[in-house]
């Protein structure tokens, strides 16, 4: 759908924005791109910068749309695969080049430690109480997490019952808040999911008032994140005063990060109700696939040439253009000399493993049918698939 591949670089060069011209001048403003507060480099341009962190909000929701679809018909070995094939290897190769850059020019922060770094390959260090090499890792133990989650469907087939039954539960299980269970269920962000994953059954399937109902409340909560988050990195931007430091000032309103969220719901609801079937520029495909590398390479490197270039005289936004152009090419080569070459070799290899554990397996504990699609409810009528819904 290459609606959603221009929408996912769209969220990505938001999340770029968001870093170089909106970000830093709190209480470390060194731990930044121009060393100094944002407003100071951008003026009126930082303010529009500090909220296009939404950007990771339709992030999150074009993950549960597409997660959804993508693991339709498939078993629990397929979207394994699929997850490692597309997470890994351009992941592996951005924590190497970025720790390899600030080693090289240490003038952002000094790089981790090889224990750091060796952690940070398994895309989990977070949950092991380490530091990332690069912030933006965050959101990829997010996530994991929803992934995790999820395979509880694709392990029993995907089904519209199951869909719904499971948006139901998580939602439930948010609004509880129970510190034992908050790092799995991650209350914070799973409106987002959910909204993605109702949104994909309303194309799948058409609209209906339990499907409106799920995104309407998802939006709800997801308001509610937008008023707390903006709140939570108001220091981080330079927009709380901190009077030992004399920074700080000029605090942001909540509504345009509110804004920019419902936008990001009204136009993901245009892709589900088939509105965007017309859109199949080539090009939005090739710009799907910069997107992810893009994202993992764009904060820390990027910030260390934004520093060198502005050392050096280059103005502002020259700086902030001619980075944006090289983190897009960076992408596209990481796309065509590591993705692409190593996707394959990943697939054979857990293909291998996968056969070794059934074949390790006696017949009568086998799974059979483990991997083909699973039957539709017969509850639910299926009309015809748009063309616009094809996988």
């Amino acid at each position: 759908m290459a609606a959603l591949d221009g929408l996912r670089l769209l969220a990505a060069l938001m999340v770029v924005f968001h870093h170089y011209v909106g970000y830093g001048g709190g209480t470390k403003p060194s731990d930044s791109a121009w060393g100094r507060p944002a407003s100071e480099v951008f003026h009126r341009a930082a303010g529009a910068g500090a909220y296009a962190w939404a950007g990771i909000c339709l992030f999150f929701i074009i993950s549960g749309f597409v997660i959804c679809m993508s693991s339709w018909g498939r078993g629990l070995g397929a979207f394994f695969r699929s997850r490692v094939m597309r997470l890994y290897p351009a992941y592996w190769f951005a924590v190497l080049a970025t720790t390899a850059v600030l080693v090289l020019w240490p003038v952002v922060r000094e790089p981790m430690g090889v224990h750091h770094v060796l952690a940070n390959l398994t895309m989990v260090h977070l949950g092991l109480g380490i530091s990332s090499v690069d912030a933006v890792y965050w959101t990829l133990w997010i996530e994991l997490r929803f992934y995790l989650l999820f395979a509880l469907v694709v392990w029993k087939g995907v089904t519209y019952r199951k869909v719904v039954a499971f948006c139901l539960l998580w939602t439930v299980a948010g609004l509880l808040k129970l510190p034992m269970l908050d790092t799995l269920v991650m209350s914070d962000y799973s409106s987002f999911f959910v909204a993605g994953l109702a949104l994909y059954l309303m194309h799948r399937y058409g609209p209906n008032l339990l499907l409106w109902g799920i995104v309407a409340f998802s939006w709800i909560l997801s308001v509610q994140y937008a008023v707390e988050h903006q709140a939570q990195i108001n220091p981080a931007l330079g927009r709380t005063h901190v009077p030992d430091l004399n920074i700080g000032g000029s605090h942001l309103h909540e509504w345009p990060g509110v804004l920019l969220i419902t936008l990001s719901y009204l136009v993901m609801i245009a892709v589900a109700l088939g509105w965007t079937a017309r859109i199949r520029w080539r090009w939005l495909t090739v710009a799907g696939a910069l997107t992810y590398p893009l994202y993992l390479l764009h904060e820390v490197i990027g910030w260390t040439f934004l520093r060198l270039l502005h050392r050096h005289g280059v103005q502002p936004w020259v700086a902030v253009a001619a980075v944006t152009a090289g983190m897009l090419g960076a992408a596209w080569l990481v796309h065509r000399l590591i993705e692409r070459p190593l996707a394959p070799l990943l697939r054979r290899g857990l293909d291998r493993a996968v056969d070794q554990l059934r074949a390790a397996e006696p017949p009568a504990a086998r799974l059979p049918l483990a991997d083909l699609p699973a039957a539709e409810p017969a509850t639910v009528p299926r009309p015809p698939v748009r063309e616009s819904s094809t996988v």
